[in-house]
């Protein structure tokens, strides 16, 4: 089985003030990694007066991506699932064939999913079978060693990425409109794969980031988690100032592609962490904590917070290989 993410309890539930160490830690990192301070504070973020129009944004675009198709929540929404997919295109994107060691074979990804603490050879063998048999990936003999297979992202794999991207970037252009995310927004597709090769370095900071959200983690780990928190919230959003709003169990199942059993077993839990409050059977009345609220706006702030850096590194080298690119012509 894999291993869930996780944070030391420590972290979570002893130290003072744990969330504003660790982010002037990321932020010392991120800097180090951009040659400059991010453009972008955390803290502004997650203080920032129209965050809730972000959230919104946010909410909308990554259910416009994912909450009509239940085939592609099963597949890739779970936090196993989804690294192995967001890994390949990565690292698809940062190989150089000339160095042996970049290629994006079955081993390195197996070796970047140990260093993030996911083990298992034989899960990660089969989800590569079944990404590569619905389309998203093909394995490919090496053009320099034919007995070493590749994995090649297919083109659906990249639509969907961009997809992934816009709903991650969305709400980044309401907070700071005077930023240009049009390379994103617009889908460019020689831009993706700058953006891909820029996230090698930032990969672990990455992965601190996701783990500062520990409440976020009861969904990441396990299918359809986050879209079903996701509906949730834009539920809840959409009733205004009531908090209660209907999820029934059998309907979110539906949409999202799993039993009304394991949604009610994730409200279950999150009810015994302090985020919702279940009145009625069924989903019939669920309430959001303010709890809730707050553990979604810190970890959204913080992957919108990672997206500009990561946005800000990527423009520097798209620009420096459009640049270069005449002089190497003539």
């Amino acid at each position: 089985m894999w291993k869930r993410l996780r944070t030391s309890i420590a972290a979570t539930t002893i130290v003072p003030g744990w969330r504003e160490v660790g982010t002037a830690l990321q932020e010392a990192e991120i800097a180090r990694l951009l040659g400059s301070p991010p453009r972008i504070a955390f803290g502004d973020i997650v203080r920032h007066p129209r965050l809730p129009e972000a959230r919104k944004r946010y909410l909308d675009r990554f259910l416009a991506v994912y909450g009509d198709d239940p085939f592609l929540v099963r597949l890739l929404i779970e936090s196993g699932r989804f690294v192995v997919y967001h890994l390949v295109a990565i690292l698809a994107a940062a190989q150089d064939p000339a160095r042996r060691e970049t290629w994006a074979t079955v081993g390195l990804l197996k070796q970047q999913l140990e260093q993030m603490g996911f083990a298992s050879g034989r899960h990660v063998d089969h989800l590569i079978a079944r990404l590569c048999a619905v389309g998203f990936m093909e394995l490919r003999p090496a053009e320099q060693d034919r007995r070493v297979r590749i994995l090649k992202p297919t083109e659906k794999l990249h639509a969907h990425d961009r997809d992934w991207l816009v709903a991650h970037y969305a709400p980044l252009t309401v907070l700071y409109p005077q930023y240009d995310y049009g390379l994103v927004m617009q889908r460019d597709p020689q831009f993706q794969v700058v953006h891909r090769r820029a996230s090698v370095p930032f990969m672990a900071v990455g992965g601190k980031i996701l783990l500062s959200a520990t409440d976020m983690l009861l969904f990441f780990n396990h299918a359809a988690g986050y879209p079903l928190i996701a509906a949730l919230l834009q539920a809840a959003m959409a009733a205004g100032d009531d908090p209660h709003v209907a999820v029934p169990y059998a309907h979110i199942g539906d949409r999202f592609g799993v039993s009304r059993t394991h949604v009610r077993k994730l409200l279950v839990a999150a009810e015994e962490m302090g985020l919702v409050k279940l009145h009625a059977r069924g989903g019939q009345r669920v309430e959001i904590l303010p709890r809730l609220w707050a553990s979604h706006d810190f970890g959204m702030a913080g992957g919108m917070y990672f997206h500009d850096a990561l946005y800000l590194a990527a423009s520097r080298a798209y620009a420096a290989a459009a640049t270069a690119r005449p002089a190497a012509v003539g």
